[in-house]
């Protein structure tokens, strides 16, 4: 809903600059698509190296204290 508002905003100060960014959103997206695979492959890998580092200390038993 913000995004709308602040679009509308745009489009009554500079009606062309916001014409041209709602064109080019679904472009901008679309390339961002590789870089949020990579950045989810890369916490998946992450995740996975932190469960098999952790596994001997949760299979003994060890409690996380809180602070």
């Amino acid at each position: 809903m913000t995004t709308l508002l602040i679009w509308c905003i745009l489009f009554v100060l500079c009606w062309p600059l916001a014409l041209l960014a709602l064109v080019l959103w679904p472009v901008l997206w679309l390339l961002s698509l590789p870089l949020r695979l990579l950045g989810m492959t890369f916490d998946a890998v992450f995740a996975l190296l932190r469960a098999v580092l952790f596994l001997p200390a949760r299979v003994l038993g060890h409690r996380q204290r809180d602070h």
